[in-house]
């Protein structure tokens, strides 16, 4: 016997190191291109967002598989075509009078707050931070921003229509990677993803359509200049959970600003009396049919997809919360742990097939193992 030969012990341990070099590896790699997964995974989600649109026209209109697809490609980008125009367009005029009226804004809100001690520290930090320099600085860096997030929404659109068109192929590709032994149990995982993420995107076209059509009949009734583009900013920006509709009542109390007193304090008060409403009825009843996540564990996951994927990932980090809440209920507590968790109903990640798969029964010792 060869004395430089590992025993089984030797050859255990060097398994075990090489499979920690290996999985090492793999989170370094999937660090370096968390940008790329982020993009992917928006990808995903537009591509779901479109075999819902496209289930849609072939149920109500009777339109064949693939027009029915073609129509819902063409619906989003109609759409995100829309939204440009009128952010673009239509809203560019009262952006333009609000950067015009800020100077003037700002002195307003020093002389008001410099009455008190503490009200003059805040007027002295607000004009250090709209000084000459600072906003040269600033409009660079938003360019620079508008710019990069234009080319992901470019990417995001066309991985979606790819995912869209022949999602079978990924999916099918992915599977192929797991274990066999494991691959029966990670297929049941992504269809409970699949129909969570689905409801999940549901769940927000409600609460966005009602968070959007309040605050924009709201800001009309005010007198608040473009209530129509401001309240579809608003519904916008409750896909990104609390960061969102704190940065889209930002623009519209400047532009209530710019009208004078009344309609600043109308805009607090709509966007208050909304907030109260959405919080209290829309969202509690909307959200109870999908998936119940704690509002901390909600904030803090937000949180930390901003530090890990940038202010793009905030975009998505409601879905990626959901998925990650999913999978730990799908794989960990459901197969790992043998928790009764019910599978949610047989479909891919993209397309259902509308029927209940069937739970696997453990053989018994003297019997070969079937289904139910």
């Amino acid at each position: 016997m060869n004395r430089l030969t590992p025993d089984e012990a030797d050859a255990r341990f060097i398994r075990r190191v090489l499979w920690i070099a290996l999985i090492a590896a793999v989170l370094a790699a999937l660090y370096l291109a968390q940008h790329l997964l982020i993009l992917a995974f928006g990808s995903i989600l537009v591509a779901i967002a479109i075999h819902a649109i496209a289930d849609v026209y072939e149920g109500k209109l009777r339109a064949p598989k693939r027009p029915a697809m073609a129509m819902a490609i063409l619906t989003v980008l109609g759409f995100i075509g829309f939204l440009g125009w009128l952010f673009g367009v239509e809203f560019r005029s009262q952006v333009n009078v609000l950067v015009e009226r800020l100077p003037g804004l700002v002195l307003q809100l020093d002389a008001y707050m410099s009455q008190s001690p503490v009200g003059e520290k805040v007027a002295d930090a607000v004009q250090a931070a709209f000084a000459g320099s600072r906003v040269a600085q600033d409009i660079g860096e938003l360019a620079r921003g508008v710019g990069e997030l234009l080319l992901n929404t470019v990417l995001v659109l066309f991985g979606a229509i790819f995912f869209a068109v022949d999602p079978k192929v990924y999916e099918r590709g992915f599977l192929l990677m797991v274990p066999p032994a494991k691959r029966a149990a990670v297929e049941d995982a992504l269809g409970d993803v699949a129909s969570t993420l689905l409801l999940w995107l549901r769940a927000q076209l409600i609460q966005m359509t009602s968070m959007g059509v309040m605050v924009g009949v709201g800001l009309w009734f005010v007198g608040v200049p473009s209530p129509a583009a401001l309240g579809l900013l608003t519904g916008v920006s409750e896909f990104i959970p609390y960061v969102g509709p704190i940065a889209a009542m930002l623009p519209a109390l400047g532009l209530a600003a710019t009208q004078g007193t009344q309609p600043l304090l109308g805009a607090l008060a709509v966007f208050a009396v909304v907030r109260v409403v959405q919080t209290n009825f829309v969202t509690p009843f909307v959200t109870s049919r999908v998936i119940a996540i704690p509002p901390a564990l909600s904030l803090f996951a937000i949180i930390g997809t901003g530090a890990v994927f940038g202010v793009f990932g905030l975009f998505f980090s409601g879905g990626i919360l959901v998925v990650g809440f999913t999978l730990v209920r799908s794989l960990y507590l459901r197969e790992v742990l043998g928790e009764d968790i019910p599978r949610s109903r047989e479909r891919t990640l993209f397309t259902a097939r509308g029927t209940l798969r069937a739970p696997a029964v453990r053989p018994k010792d003297d019997s070969p193992g079937t289904l139910d």
